[in-house]
């Protein structure tokens, strides 16, 4: 399953909003989450990972989740992304 978000924070993602995603990424052990921008793919159980896509505002950001748990994991990430202001989801 994926989801296209556009960054809206003004600091983009950085390690507390990172930290959020990477936690809710690993609630879900069986799947895999992976978050894709500007060309490269990195796994979202990683906050170094998450951190070395270097996020900006205006970036586009496709999260991916495969797995038995992939449509409640997509929702949750999804959740997260919204509720902590990072961005929206865009088509």
């Amino acid at each position: 399953m994926e989801k296209n978000f556009r960054i809206t924070d003004e600091d983009g993602i950085h390690a507390r909003p990172a930290t959020a995603l990477v936690n809710t990424a690993n609630k879900f052990k069986d799947s895999e989450a992976f978050a894709e921008a500007n060309g490269k793919k990195v796994t979202l159980k990683s906050i170094l990972g998450v951190l070395s896509l270097g996020l900006e505002k205006g970036d586009a950001l496709k999260l991916i989740v495969e797995g038995d748990q992939a449509e409640e994991a997509i929702q949750a990430l999804a959740e997260v992304m919204v509720n902590e202001g990072l961005g929206e989801v865009h088509a």
